[in-house]
């Protein structure tokens, strides 16, 4: 049996830089420009955005997309409607950033325990089993509600709602890698379970919590939505995709559109997350072909 040596890692995996020619794939780049529009306007939205997200207009209320001065039209209020989906992406991605971090974070040390520890993999997997059983949203909901209405409260309560499924998937990729024989040569040096958890362990979990992420943020984002939507996210004056929802669905015979394009900035998001993980996930796979 060959000893790997300390920062050795298994043959599966597959150093970041070289996964670029392996994501030229139609899907990867869809998803990329995807996003590479969605995260530019949000990022750059104090400076792209013609107006301030919460500026009215009086004298301008219901504008069609296309009239001066206003690309996507105006709300009921005269407000600038690509302005406020600016910012409300921008609020959306910090959402999914903090839900992906926190979901990471507190997932990732509870599935190694639970995937290397059998006296720990008992409570760990019935206590996320309990918690599997509510949908996500609902779950979501529940804790928003006890937290309170609020951009971290949503963020706090949608990170904690993806935690089962983060412990999920760690668990599973330890007890996998467990029997690898990069483990087993570590374990037969009388190498200690937290320094093989650090070494070896979750180096190579990397990839699983990757993809895993990607399908964190277009949920969080969703569920963002939603809870604002609610009332129980994001708080006016702040702008929220949820909320020019939640404000524009009384409105929909007179200005559909003001529905329209924040729903659509939500798609276009989910899309190309998802479309990227996808297309990370089989970048990612060793048994994939590497041709």
């Amino acid at each position: 049996m060959t000893v790997i040596e300390r920062g050795d890692l298994a043959p599966g995996f597959a150093a970041p830089w070289r996964l670029l020619p392996r994501l030229r794939t139609p899907q990867a780049i869809t998803g990329g420009v995807l996003l590479g529009v969605v995260l530019l306007g949000g990022i750059l939205a104090p400076v792209l955005a013609p107006y301030g997200p919460a500026q009215v207009h009086f004298d301008a209320p219901f504008q069609l997309p296309g009239t001066i001065g206003f690309a996507l039209g105006t709300d009921d209020l005269g407000r600038d409607i690509l302005s406020r989906m600016m910012y409300g992406i921008r609020a959306s991605l910090m959402v999914g950033m903090v839900a992906v971090g926190l979901a990471v974070v507190v997932g990732t040390p509870l599935g190694l325990a639970a995937g290397w520890w059998r006296w720990l993999d008992g409570p760990v997997s019935r206590l996320t089993d309990v918690t599997l059983a509510f949908p996500f949203l609902i779950l979501a909901v529940g804790l928003a509600a006890i937290n309170g209405p609020s951009l971290a409260g949503a963020a706090i309560s949608l990170g904690v709602a993806q935690v089962p499924t983060m412990v999920r998937v760690v668990r599973a990729e330890t007890m996998r890698l467990k029997e690898s024989p990069f483990v087993l040569a570590a374990t037969a040096m009388d190498a200690s379970g937290p320094r093989i958890l650090a070494q070896h362990v979750l180096p190579n979990c990397l990839s699983a919590i990757i993809v895993q992420a990607t399908v964190i943020m277009p949920a969080a984002v969703l569920g963002e939505a939603v809870l604002s939507f609610l009332g129980l996210g994001i708080q006016p004056p702040t702008p929220s995709l949820g909320i020019m929802l939640a404000d524009a669905q009384q409105y929909l015979g007179r200005a559909p559109t003001a529905a329209l394009f924040p729903g659509l900035a939500i798609v276009a998001i989910c899309l190309g997350f998802n479309l990227l993980g996808d297309a990370l996930r089989d970048a990612l796979d060793p048994t994939t072909d590497r041709k």
